[in-house]
C-alpha cells in the first residue's frame, strides 16, 4: 500500500522502516560454560544444578534431554531416567562472568540489546540493513561470540521478537535462520503449538482438548474463540500464532539493589512483631526478584535503634531467588546484629550484587517443593496483585 507523506507530516519511522529483530540464545549455557573448563564432559550427559534427590536440573546437555530430562526436573527423576549422567552443582559466578562477557560484545556491536535472561538476549538492528546486510551483521556476531568465548550461541532473526526467539529454537542446536519478511505464518504454522511462548503445559492441555496442536490450527481461528476460551492471553496468542507481534526491544540496564525498610509508628522490642516484619519484606522482595528474572548474592539487614543508632550486618551467599533461604539468612543476620535488646525504630532488608537468573527461581539449590510453592504464589500474585497471597509466619 503506498505511504503519502506531506512536506508537514512527521515521518513515522516505524511505520516506514521494516523492522529487524535479532534473538539470541546460548545453547546449554551452564554445561556449556562447564565444558569449557571440562572437555571429558563433552559428548555425555551432563545435569546442572541440584546435586541431592532433593534438588532440581538447572540445566542439562543434549545428551541428557535424549532420555526426557529437562530443566526444573526433579534431580531424583533425572538420576532414575539418566543414571549415567555426570551431575554437576553448577558455579553461578562463573556463568555470570561469561553472560557479562557476552553482553558487552552486544552492547558494543549493535544500537539497541535487551538481557532477556542470563543467556538470552534480544536486539532490534532495525535500520541497520540500509548499510549493513542484518542476516550478515548477526551472523559475523554470532561467530565473534563463539570465537572469543569458545561457546556455541543459535540465532533467529525476523520482524519481531515472538518469531525470532520461535526461530532461534529451531536452529538449535548452534545454528541460526533468517526469516524473511512475510514468511512469518508459513514459517510457523507447521509447529506445535508449544513453540508460542506463553503457552505452557496448562493452556497446551486446553488448546489439545479443543483438537488444536499445531500453530497453523490457530492462524485459522477468529480470535474471538481464542479469547472466549483462554480470556485476554487467547487474543494474544492468536497473534503470536499469526506472527504478530509489536513488543520493543527494551534497552538493557542492570539494577544494583533492591531493598524495603519499615519505621514503626511506636519503637518497639516485641520479637514476634520484628520477625514478621522482616519475614513479609524479604517474602515482597524475594518475589520482585523472581519478577525481575534476578538472583541476589549478597543480603544485608539493618536496624536502628530509639537513639537513632544504626547497624547493619551482610552475608555473601550462593545466587538465589529462594523465599525459603534469604528468610532464613535474614532472621539469622538479625539476630546476630540485635544484641542491645533496646527498642527499635526501623528495620530494612537489601539485596545486592544482582544477576540474571534463570527461570526466575535458584534451580541450583532449591528444594522440588520450594520450587512448586514459589511458583504458585508468584502466579497468584501476578495474576490478583502482589498483596493477595502472603506467607503466614508474616501476618
Amino acid at each position: 500500500m503506498p505511504l503519502f507523506l506531506t512536506y508537514f507530516c512527521p515521518i513515522n519511522w516505524n511505520l516506514v522502516m521494516e523492522r529487524h529483530i535479532l534473538h539470541l540464545d546460548l545453547d546449554t549455557f551452564f554445561v556449556s560454560v562447564e565444558r569449557l573448563h571440562n572437555s571429558k564432559l563433552m559428548g555425555v550427559p551432563v545435569i546442572v544444578g541440584g546435586t541431592s534427590d532433593r534438588g532440581v536440573v538447572a540445566s542439562c546437555s543434549y545428551e541428557a534431554r535424549q532420555f526426557g530430562i529437562h530443566s526444573a526436573m526433579s534431580a531424583k527423576l533425572a538420576r532414575q531416567l539418566c543414571p549415567q549422567a555426570i551431575f554437576l552443582k553448577g558455579d553461578y559466578d562463573e556463568y555470570s562472568k561469561y553472560s557479562h562477557i557476552i553482553t558487552d560484545i552486544l552492547k558494543e556491536k549493535a544500537p539497541i540489546v535487551e538481557k532477556a535472561s542470563i543467556d538470552e538476549h534480544y536486539l532490534d538492528l532495525t535500520g541497520m540493513d540500509k548499510y549493513f546486510g542484518c542476516n550478515k551483521f548477526a551472523t559475523e556476531l554470532r561467530q565473534k561470540i563463539i570465537k572469543e568465548t569458545g561457546l556455541p550461541i543459535s540465532f533467529g532473526l525476523s520482524v519481531n521478537k515472538t518469531v525470532s526467539k520461535v526461530a532461534t529454537g529451531q536452529a538449535k542446536p548452534n545454528g541460526q535462520l533468517f526469516i524473511n519478511s512475510g514468511y512469518e505464518k508459513p514459517f510457523l504454522a507447521p509447529l506445535s503449538i508449544k513453540k508460542i511462548p506463553m503457552v505452557g503445559n496448562k493452556t497446551y492441555t486446553q488448546l489439545k482438548n479443543m483438537g488444536v496442536s499445531q500453530i497453523g490450527t490457530v492462524q485459522q481461528m477468529q480470535p474471538e474463540l481464542m479469547q472466549r476460551v483462554l480470556g485476554e492471553n487467547g487474543v494474544i496468542i492468536w497473534r503470536k500464532c499469526n506472527g504478530i507481534d509489536n513488543t520493543p526491544v527494551v534497552p538493557y540496564s542492570e539494577k544494583k539493589s533492591i531493598s524495603k525498610e519499615r519505621t514503626f509508628d511506636k519503637d518497639t522490642i516485641n520479637m514476634d512483631q520484628l520477625k514478621k516484619t522482616i519475614v513479609r519484606m524479604v517474602d515482597e522482595l524475594a518475589f520482585d526478584l523472581r519478577k525481575d528474572t534476578l538472583l541476589t548474592s549478597c543480603i544485608s539487614v539493618k536496624i536502628r535503634y530509639s537513639d537513632f543508632n544504626t547497624e547493619q550486618l551482610q552475608k555473601k551467599i550462593s545466587y538465589t531467588s529462594s523465599t525459603s533461604k534469604l528468610t532464613e539468612m535474614a532472621l539469622e543476620l538479625f539476630k546476630k546484629l540485635y544484641s542491645r535488646r533496646v527498642l527499635l525504630r526501623l528495620v530494612g532488608i537489601k539485596f545486592t550484587d544482582l544477576v540474571h537468573g534463570l527461570e526466575q527461581i535458584d534451580l541450583f539449590n532449591d528444594i522440588g517443593k520450594q520450587v512448586d510453592l514459589n511458583r504458585a504464589m508468584d502466579g497468584i500474585r501476578n495474576r490478583f496483585g502482589s498483596d493477595k497471597v502472603k506467607m503466614a509466619i508474616s501476618l
